[in-house]
Order: C-alpha cells, then sequence, then structure tokens
C-alpha cells in the first residue's frame, strides 16, 4: 500500500523536468531558433540578440538541472539514469557549444549554427522528460 501511495503521489505531482519551466525552454529555443533563421536567411551573422537570448536560453536550462537535482537529493529517481544525466548534461552544454560556434563564424553560417542548436534543445527537452518517465510508464 505505502508503494502505492508514493507511485500515486509522484505521478500527481509529475516530473521535476516537466511543466511550465520545460515549456518554457521549448518555446524560447523556438522562438530564438526562428530569430536566428531569419537572420541566415538575411544572410547576416549572428547579433547581440541571439547571444542574449542563447544566454537567456542556458539560464533556463540551469533552472531545469537545479529542478532535476533537487528532485534526486529529494529521493526521485529517473526511469534511465545514464541516459538522464546524459540528456542533462548535453542539454546544459548547447547554448555555450552554439555561441563559441557562431563567434567563430561570423557570417551567415553563425546564425544557421544558433538555429540549429535552438532546434535540437526541444528534442534533447523531450528526451529528457522521457527518460525520467520511464520507471512509472
Amino acid at each position: 500500500m505505502n508503494g502505492t501511495a508514493l507511485t500515486t503521489s509522484a505521478a500527481a505531482g509529475g516530473s521535476p523536468v516537466d511543466g511550465i519551466l520545460a515549456t518554457a525552454t521549448i518555446v524560447l529555443s523556438l522562438v530564438l531558433a526562428g530569430w536566428a533563421l531569419v537572420a541566415a536567411l538575411r544572410h547576416r551573422s549572428p547579433d547581440r540578440t541571439q547571444f542574449v537570448g542563447l544566454a537567456v536560453l542556458e539560464l533556463a536550462l540551469l533552472g531545469l538541472a537545479v529542478a532535476a537535482l533537487v528532485a534526486l537529493g529529494g529521493g526521485e529517481r529517473p526511469g534511465e539514469p545514464g541516459a538522464f544525466f546524459g540528456y542533462l548534461l548535453t542539454l546544459v552544454c548547447l547554448p555555450p557549444l552554439a555561441w563559441v560556434l557562431a563567434r567563430m563564424e561570423p557570417t551567415r553560417w553563425g546564425s544557421a549554427i544558433v538555429c540549429a542548436v535552438c532546434l535540437v534543445t526541444p528534442v534533447v527537452v523531450v528526451r529528457l522528460q522521457q527518460t525520467w518517465e520511464v520507471l512509472g510508464g
């Protein structure tokens, strides 16, 4: 009975990598991808707006990582720990990687790099959510 109560409360509480913060990171990433795509199509190099957007995205992703780590400290566990931590590490490394590569390529291709990384980020967020929830499903 106690195990059932724990499962029910975990399902009711949801995953720590799901919810408003995850949705905000996905939306922010897609908006930034659109902005960078327009810049790339207009043959524009990455501008300050793209770099500020990457910084804001990184802060949101770090917040998501902190939420996951707090849940781990509270006793919750992902369904696939190895994959979860791999996706989590990848997720927080994506915006800095985009920033470095875009700075190295100050042409329209730099904007294309920002666009590509920002299109990959929502996929990694969703995979992070899926690896957390495997155990319960």
